[in-house]
């Protein structure tokens, strides 16, 4: 279990089109990201999305006229392959996390299913916090594997990779604990089945 790079498996699944599906499958939890995240931006924010895949999220944005800038980045080749191949000219970034950090900050960060992945959230959420954000610039992300939803349980030993996982308080407790204000916490698309997507948010002062 934890073998395999989470980059290396998106990689492949951009190459034979998975992409596809998983944008379908995220449009609902990531829709309600963007509507709890929209009204708190003043005119001409800057946006990062963290995890891009194929772009779909940043070509969302780009299509906002309040939004002056969006760029993706991700570690898998072939997803920023297919998002610039999509969106030539959209700005869109190939590089390994939590490595690499942008060379100027942004109003609105977003991430959909990255941060599990990480063997050290927090300390990448610290740096986001210090080195992403503009002042009163607002992290928002939404997870599906997490210690509530139990049906995620099996998705480390079955994709062969490391996925931390946390509680949804244990989530906000991080953000907090790193100097994040007004954090809250909540789940859309939940079933008998399926504790729903966890969505995070918060304001860096």
């Amino acid at each position: 279990m934890g073998n395999k790079k989470a980059t290396d498996v998106f990689s492949d699944w951009a190459a034979i089109g998975k992409d596809e599906g998983m944008e379908q499958g995220h449009s609902p939890s990531v829709n309600k990201m963007i509507d709890m995240a929209l009204p708190l931006m003043k005119p001409n924010f800057t946006f990062i999305d963290i995890g891009c895949g194929n772009g779909w999220v940043v070509r969302k944005f780009q299509s906002n006229a309040q939004c002056s800038k969006a760029i993706g980045i991700d570690g898998a080749k072939n997803m920023i392959d297919k998002a610039k191949n999509i969106d030539p000219e959209g700005h869109y970034v190939h590089a390994q996390l939590p490595q690499w950090s942008p060379n100027e900050n942004f109003d609105l960060a977003m991430s959909m299913e990255f941060m599990y992945y990480l063997h050290q959230p927090q300390e990448f959420l610290t740096t986001v916090f210090r080195d992403w954000l503009n002042s009163n610039g607002w992290l928002v992300f939404g997870i599906d594997h997490y210690l509530e939803n139990e049906s995620s349980h099996t998705w480390p030993k079955k994709l062969g990779v490391h996925m931390t996982t946390l509680s949804e308080q244990d989530w906000k407790n991080c953000l907090e604990s790193i100097g994040f204000q007004h954090v809250s916490s909540s789940r859309t698309g939940a079933s008998d089945v399926w504790a729903g997507t966890l969505i995070v948010m918060g304001q860096k002062p």
